[in-house]
Parts: structure tokens; C-alpha cells; sequence
């Protein structure tokens, strides 16, 4: 028995062994998923769904067939390899076909030439693309009286997050509605309970709370002591998602003993439902986060918000549309769920989307109206521009200006760099209280080793009557936000600014022969910052924001898919934090953070098309994204063509008029969204078609990830698919695209159709009139004719103007190539 146990020994160490040199691996089987098979095999009946209404995980069909595709993948593993020398990590049998296993790369490569399947991938990392908005957006009095107010915005809807968990016990999150939250029929999604805490994080509320990190742990990126092995939000991302989208109506933000306004999703009585996939340090894997999707389906969300994208675009796959993370989201549609994807934050440069697929909605950020600025008023009368979120210093009386280097302790402490204000030990007490600090932006703020939260810290534990940050180096790219601070303090970011105010601190800084400072003369007032200010030039694109084109291929081939598809806003956005979360080391601790991202975009559109759903629940996801996109604004508040922040040649930061590679069809507008008119929908079968005709895709590729054969319906055009914008990347001579747009009105209506191009490119639409009865559908025409090449897109619209008022708008984009 010993030597037996010996031998286990030997055999498990070296298992662990292999697994410790091993990598994740995602692996694509023959074989339907539950969404797609059609039958075929005796004693297993067909699952295959067109509608979600149809799609119950719980049914006898669904439960046999899951099981056999997950008996399937254990044999072939059991076949081919040694118990113990790998790990299966999921089975995905819903969305795709298949399996995520970690093993050596030898095994890949045996897997990969057996029989049954169709390919292996090596897993890849994805990252997080990290108030006022309702009103900004109209919600209040244009949207959710419509519905039966506030209270019942969203009502039954459920919304699926795929990020880093929930603090479960914010009051955004709170089930204290007048009204109690009844069970949602159609949602079978299970709760997990606090390891900690033995409670539920369900509540009525959040419905649905579940967590992914078996990728994680194989990798051994996983920390369960910051990383959670529960929904908990270690991060603060997710939570802040969550509210953003679905937090509850009417909850004060309070920080520093000081309010800044009250806080609401989108649609505040959606239900919540989360899926952590993300963690705190490394952000998540593909296989964690397609399980994660793949759950999500299972239990009947109606809505995914993903905030959370691929480091780059697939190179494993002929195009960007088709990997595991894609596909799983293409049968997710089918499934009849409509998913919100942030666009990624690599702006303002072009072809930086990580975004790809025609059946989400890609969204872009912008900044809306709401504006934090204040000034520090010098002692000569001058006005420095600055940022901060802060009180003034006390009774807007002027204080003297000392730098951090003129309070050292002792000189010997240069080498640990006091300048930036982290460390209150290294400066003189006695020197600073009472007088406002002058504290350097060193690149240690950029890194995340030093914060604006821990510079207030150090000038209230001095005893400070303020502190300023000066930015003496321009780095691009950089975006310097607004802290909220408890303390007077402001960020000074423009560099000839802070020239201006440190050339007033040496002149009016007395110093003795070998340059100690034993004089501060120069005096100033740090003003109040708390109160925000409201301009018309909103929506802008931020500048972080990722730009199209949309690429089709690993060498960035230009896609013929517009992308983003939306503008929402994303800058500066106050919602739920969890207080574990050190994401943004400036709201460590805090219940709220104002943060920027389209990470905070996706969740306005995702709580948007809740609303949406709410009041057409028969409708497809590609109806509601046609419903969200032919409705949007090019207009900002005044009336002015939106723009879109870039860089100039000297990096510093302007604005451009925004096309549709910055905004998509523009700026989301919530009110118009709810009754479009006319939509242009698509199904599965669409999608499919879209697929089998870009130029170069193997059809053996598509079949392998999305278990549909072209079927001779290759050839076509990729931009003939049924979407709510029209973006050609190659027209040589002319070309012809068919739309099909469906009154989805009650009553008859009557539409006059324009269009128009930029000169370079003719656009022409057919026929310039239609009328159309409830639930009727007409063909238009457009034609693309090439004038002048001049290897720029060119950008344009379809205009039709209803005689009911209603009025769609599709944005055209094409480049013109010579034959």
C-alpha cells in the first residue's frame, strides 16, 4: 500500500508538473451546439431556437443533448491522454461546441489532428475597457414616464454583466423599492453565497450572481486573496457598470461630506445579474469569459454588457469575426440576446477598435456637458486653470506657497523622491502647516504608484491650507481627470501654466547663499471646484475613445462594417465602487468614483436597450440596435455637428468634426430609440450569409465556428447585410446595395427619401418615396458610384423624413478605388 502511494505521488507530481508548464487552450468540436442542432441523432431530439421565448435550459431535450456533447468531450480527452497530465477546465455546449482544457503545447498539438475536432486555440487575455447622464440623456422626463416612471424603467428585464463582480451591499443595489421585487419568470440563474459572510449576494435586485476564474487559476494569475473566489467585487469596475446601467433611482453621492448630485442606471427597476470573469490585476481570460456568456444565455438574461475586450484582433483565424469569443456572442443573438460591447479605449488613433462583429453594438464614449474646473489665483493677480474637485481654501483667503522640496527634513531624502507629496514623513511639519504646497506630477502618478488621493492625505496630515499638483512634463495621451478630495487641491496640466506659477514661487522665494528657501513671499487661493459647470458643445468623442475602420483581418485589413456603432457617454461618469476596489487607486475605500472609459459607455446603451426591450419584447437584438443606431443625433446641444477630440502634430489635444469612425451614427438618443418608425432587422441566417461573403474566408473556417454551412450562398457583398449603416471599404467603378426597412409603427406611414455624399463619391437611393403599413417591409436601392479617387473615405447619409414625424437616418462611409 505504501509503495502504491508512492507511486500516486509520482504520477500526480507529475501531472503537476506538466500542467505547470502547460497553456489554456480552447478547443472547437463537430458537432451542433444546443442553439443549432437540428436533430440527427437517435434519442436526441432537436434543440435548435429561433426565438429565446423558446430556449428552456430546464427541458428534457436541452438537458440530453447538453450532457452528450459534454460526455464527447471527456472521452476524446480520456482517449488521447494520461489522467492527470491535463485539466479540463469547461465544456461549452449552448453557444459552441466545445471545451477549454489546460495542457502542455505538445498536447495541443495532438488534440489538434484528432478526430471531431475542428481546431485549437491557445487562450488569450482580455482587458477591461475602463449621475448626471440620465438627465443629460433625457431619461427622466422623455423616457420613463412612458414606461410608469422611474420605479418602473425596465421592470423584468434582466441584465447580464460580464465584468468583475458586484459589491452586493451598495444601495444603488439595494431591493428597498416601495414595491418588492417579484421572482422573473423567465430567468433560471443561481445565486452563489459570501464564503465570508455565508449570505446570498441575491436580494431581488441582483437576481443572478456567479463567478468564472478556472482559466485564472490554471494560469496562476489568480490571488484569492484580492481576486475573491466569489462574485465580490475586488476591482470596482463591475460595480460601477452595473450601476451605470441598472442602479437603483434616486441614491445620493456623498463623499467628503459633500454631495454630488443623485445617482441612477438607465433603467433603474432592470434587474441584475452578474457573471464575474475579470479580476483585479490581469484582468480575465477568453475561456472564463465565454463560460461566463455562455451561463448568461443559459439563465435568460435579455441584456449583456460586456466592458471588456481582447488585447488585439484574433491571429489565429482568417477574420476578426470568427474566434471563440465572436462566435459565442453570434449565438448569444440567436438566442435573442442583445449585447453591448465597449469599443475600447486606444483613441484617438485609427483602426484601434476591439469591437468587430456586426450582431453587437460597439459603443464609443463621449463627454457630456457636465465640466469640473477651478483656478488657483495667484498673489499678482494672475489666474492659473486648473482641475479639482475640491473646497476652496478656508474662508477664499490667500495662504503662502512653499514647494515640497523647500520642506524636506534632511537632504540625505532626495533619493525618495518627496516632490510627488506621497510621504508626509520626509517633509518638515513645522515648514508646510498653515501654507498651500507645491507638489510635482511626477510619471509615478501615471504608473499608479502615487495618487491625488494620497497627496491630499499628506497636505491635511501637515496641516496644509492646500496642496497643487503642477504638470512640468507634457506625456501624450495622458488624461487627467477630476479627484474628488476633501481637502482644497487642484491639478495645474497645462506646462506653461505651471511655468507661469513656478517662475511667481522662485521670484517671490527668498534664499540664502547655498539656495535654502527662508522666505515664502508668493501667496495664493486655491478657489472652490465642487460645483460643475454645464456647456452646449456636448456630446464631444473623447479623445480615448477607440476610431474605426473596423478591421476584418490580423493584418488590419479594412472591414466592410461600420465601427463603433454609437456614441454614448463614457467620461467622467459617477456610479457605485466597491471599496475593495483598487482599480483607481484615487477612490480606494470610497462608496462612489467618478471614472472614465467606454467601459462606462456600454452600460448607457446596455440600460437603454432594456427600456427598449421593455416596451417591444418581441423584438430582435438587431431591431433594437437599428432601433438605437437610425435614431441617433450628429447634432451636440447647440445645434453644431458633434466633434471628436484628437491629437494635433504637436500631441496637445483639439477638436475635429466627428465622422462615423469616431461617433458611429452618433450620439444615443433614448426618447427617439423607443419608436424609431422603421428598423432594419436581420437573423442568424443573415449573419451567416454576411460571413460566407468576405473575400478569402474559408467556408470550412465558418462551419468550424458556427456549426452553419454557406450552402452556396457565398458571393454576395459583406455590406448587403441588413444593418442600420451602409460602409464599403472597396468601391471600384459602381455598386449596388439592397436594405429592407420594416414599419414597426402602428399606424401607415409615409417616408421621403435624400441622401447625401461628399463629392469625391455619388450617392444615389431608390425609390425616393415608400409607404408603408404596420408591419410591412419595402427594398431600397443605394448606389455607390465612384467620382474621383482619392484614397480618403468618403462619408455621407440616408435621410428618410416620415409623415408622421418620425425620421431615420443611415450613415454611409466608402472609399473609392480605381478598376
Amino acid at each position: 500500500m505504501a509503495r502504491e502511494n508512492g507511486l500516486l505521488a509520482v504520477v500526480v507530481a507529475l501531472g503537476l508538473l506538466i500542467l505547470a508548464n502547460g497553456e489554456i487552450y480552447i478547443v472547437n468540436m463537430e458537432g451542433e451546439p444546443v442553439v443549432s442542432y437540428s436533430g440527427g441523432i437517435e434519442g436526441l431530439p432537436p434543440t435548435a431556437i429561433d426565438l429565446v421565448d423558446d430556449f428552456d435550459i430546464t427541458s428534457e431535450s436541452v438537458v440530453s443533448y447538453s450532457l452528450h456533447l459534454e460526455k464527447q468531450h471527456d472521452m476524446l480527452l480520456e482517449s488521447l491522454f494520461e489522467a492527470g497530465t491535463y485539466k479540463k477546465l469547461y465544456s461549452y455546449g449552448h453557444l459552441i461546441n466545445g471545451f477549454a482544457v489546460h495542457m502542455t503545447p505538445e498536447q495541443a498539438e495532438v488534440l489538434g489532428s484528432a478526430p471531431g475536432v475542428k481546431y485549437v486555440e491557445r487562450d488569450m487575455k482580455v482587458q477591461k475597457l475602463t449621475t448626471h447622464t440620465p438627465e443629460f440623456l433625457g431619461l427622466p422626463t422623455g423616457v420613463w414616464p412612458n414606461g410608469g416612471g422611474f420605479d418602473k424603467a425596465g421592470e423584468d428585464i434582466v441584465i447580464g454583466f460580464i465584468d468583475s463582480g458586484i459589491f452586493p451591499h451598495h444601495p444603488s443595489f439595494a431591493a428597498f423599492d416601495s414595491e418588492p421585487y417579484e421572482p422573473v419568470p423567465h430567468y433560471r440563474g443561481k445565486c452563489e453565497v459570501d464564503p465570508e459572510t455565508k449570505r446570498s449576494f441575491c436580494n431581488g435586485k441582483i437576481v443572478g450572481a456567479q463567478h468564472f476564474a478556472a482559466a485564472a487559476i490554471a494560469a496562476g494569475a489568480f490571488n484569492p486573496e484580492i481576486d475573491f473566489p466569489s462574485p465580490m467585487d475586488g476591482d470596482g469596475h463591475g460595480s460601477h457598470t452595473a450601476a451605470i446601467a441598472a442602479g437603483n433611482n434616486g441614491i445620493p453621492v456623498r463623499m467628503h461630506g459633500h454631495e454630488f448630485g443623485k445617482a441612477s442606471g438607465m433603467a433603474p427597476r432592470a434587474r441584475i445579474a452578474v457573471y464575474k470573469a475579470l479580476y483585479r490585476l490581469f484582468g480575465g481570460f477568453v475561456s472564463d469569459v465565454v463560460a461566463a456568456i455562455d451561463q448568461a444565455v443559459r439563465d435568460g438574461v435579455d441584456v449583456i454588457n460586456l466592458s471588456v475586450g481582447p488585447n488585439s484582433p484574433p491571429s489565429s483565424t482568417r477574420t476578426t469575426f470568427l474566434n471563440p469569443f465572436d462566435a459565442t456572442l453570434l449565438s448569444a443573438v440567436k438566442a435573442g440576446v442583445f449585447v453591448a460591447q465597449a469599443v475600447g479605449n486606444g483613441g484617438p488613433f485609427p483602426k484601434t477598435i476591439i469591437s468587430f462583429s456586426p450582431w453587437i453594438v460597439s459603443v464609443a464614449a463621449a463627454i457630456d456637458d457636465r465640466r469640473y474646473k477651478n483656478h488657483l489665483i495667484l498673489g499678482n493677480g494672475n489666474i492659473i486653470p486648473g482641475i479639482g474637485l475640491s473646497p476652496s481654501t478656508p474662508w477664499n483667503k490667500s495662504f503662502s506657497l512653499v514647494a515640497a522640496n523647500d520642506a524636506l527634513l534632511g537632504s540625505s531624502v532626495v533619493k525618495n523622491s518627496p516632490s510627488d507629496c506621497q510621504r508626509p514623513e520626509l517633509l518638515d511639519k513645522n515648514v508646510v502647516k498653515g501654507k498651500i504646497i507645491l507638489c510635482g506630477y511626477s510619471f509615478n502618478f501615471i504608473s499608479g504608484t502615487a495618487s491625488i488621493k494620497r497627496a491630499s492625505e499628506t497636505s491635511r496630515s501637515l496641516g496644509a491650507a492646500g496642496f497643487v499638483l503642477v504638470v512640468e512634463n507634457t506625456s501624450p495621451g495622458v488624461k487627467y481627470d477630476p479627484i474628488p478630495l476633501s481637502t482644497p487641491g487642484i491639478l495645474i496640466v497645462d506646462v506653461a501654466k505651471s511655468k507661469e506659477l513656478i517662475d511667481y514661487y522662485n521670484a517671490t522665494t527668498k534664499r540664502d547663499w547655498a539656495g535654502r528657501a527662508t522666505k515664502f513671499e508668493g501667496v495664493a487661493t486655491i478657489e472652490d471646484g465642487l460645483s460643475p459647470t454645464l456647456h452646449k458643445s456636448a456630446p464631444l468623442v473623447a479623445a480615448f475613445s477607440s476610431r474605426g475602420p473596423d478591421v476584418k483581418d490580423f493584418s488590419f485589413q479594412d472591414a466592410d462594417v461600420l465601427k463603433p456603432d454609437i456614441l454614448a457617454p463614457g467620461n467622467l461618469i459617477w456610479a457605485a465602487w466597491s471599496p475593495n476596489g483598487t482599480d483607481e487607486a484615487n477612490y480606494v475605500g470610497e462608496g462612489f468614483a467618478m471614472v472614465s472609459g467606454t467601459s462606462m459607455a456600454a452600460p448607457h446603451i446596455a440600460g437603454i436597450a432594456a427600456l427598449i426591450k421593455q416596451k417591444h419584447p418581441r423584438w430582435s437584438p438587431a431591431a433594437i440596435k437599428s432601433a438605437l443606431m437610425t435614431t441617433a443625433t450628429t447634432l451636440d446641444r447647440s445645434g453644431r455637428p458633434i466633434l471628436a477630440q484628437q491629437f494635433s502634430d504637436r500631441e496637445t489635444l483639439t477638436l475635429a468634426p466627428a465622422t462615423p469612425f469616431d461617433l458611429g451614427s452618433g450620439a444615443v438618443s433614448p426618447k427617439a430609440a423607443l419608436d424609431p418608425g422603421l428598423i432594419f432587422d436581420a437573423a442568424y441566417g443573415d449573419y451567416i450569409q454576411f460571413l460566407c461573403s468576405i473575400p478569402d474566408v474559408d467556408p470550412r473556417e465558418i462551419r468550424s465556428f458556427t456549426s452553419s454551412s454557406c450552402n452556396g450562398t457565398g458571393g454576395g457583398h459583406p455590406a448587403e447585410l441588413n444593418g442600420p449603416s451602409i460602409t464599403v471599404s472597396r468601391v471600384e467603378g459602381t455598386v449596388t446595395l439592397k436594405r429592407v426597412v420594416t414599419n414597426v409603427d402602428e399606424t401607415e406611414e409615409t417616408y421621403v427619401v435624400s441622401s447625401r455624399m461628399s463629392p469625391e463619391m455619388a450617392l444615389e437611393v431608390e425609390p425616393p418615396a415608400l409607404t408603408l403599413l404596420p408591419g410591412h417591409s419595402r427594398e431600397l436601392r443605394a448606389t455607390l458610384t465612384v467620382r474621383s479617387v482619392t484614397g480618403q473615405y468618403s462619408f455621407g447619409e440616408i435621410l428618410m423624413k416620415g409623415s408622421r414625424g418620425h425620421r431615420v437616418r443611415v450613415p454611409v462611409v466608402a472609399m473609392g478605388h480605381s478598376r
